[in-house]
């Protein structure tokens, strides 16, 4: 499929994470989130990132490098903890300098005014 979203599902960009990227219009739920954020990463959107990145653990800024080619995304659990909480199991790979990388990660967000925030994740082996 032409621009098949970054974000791993089966699915054109316009129609899947872009709806949520730099349009105001916020993610259903925790999972959607994280694949707009992981589409953002493949973009260089940093101001996505940053918009979505929790008020209270956001950094100031983000500079991404520019070697790093993102290979693919595995979302391996979406676990809705309450109504305002969610955490979301994932694996990101990539390539940097020609080494093959991958990030396991359980991330955690939080609803706040109708909108989804990334807060915080834990790197997992």
């Amino acid at each position: 499929m032409k621009d098949t979203c970054p974000c791993g599902r089966i699915a054109a960009l316009q129609a899947c994470c872009a709806r949520y990227i730099g349009t105001g219009v916020p993610a259903p739920d925790a999972e959607s989130l994280m694949r707009s954020r992981y589409t953002a990463f493949v973009r260089g959107d940093t101001a996505h990132l940053l918009a979505t990145w929790h008020a209270g653990t956001r950094p100031a800024s983000i500079e991404l490098d520019d070697g790093v080619k993102w290979l693919g995304l595995e979302v391996k659990r979406h676990t809705p903890v309450d109504a305002t909480h969610a955490e979301v199991e994932f694996v990101a790979r990539s390539r940097a300098k020609g080494r093959g990388q991958r990030l396991h990660e359980r991330s955690r967000f939080v609803r706040e005014d109708g909108h989804w925030f990334y807060v915080d994740g834990d790197i997992l082996t």
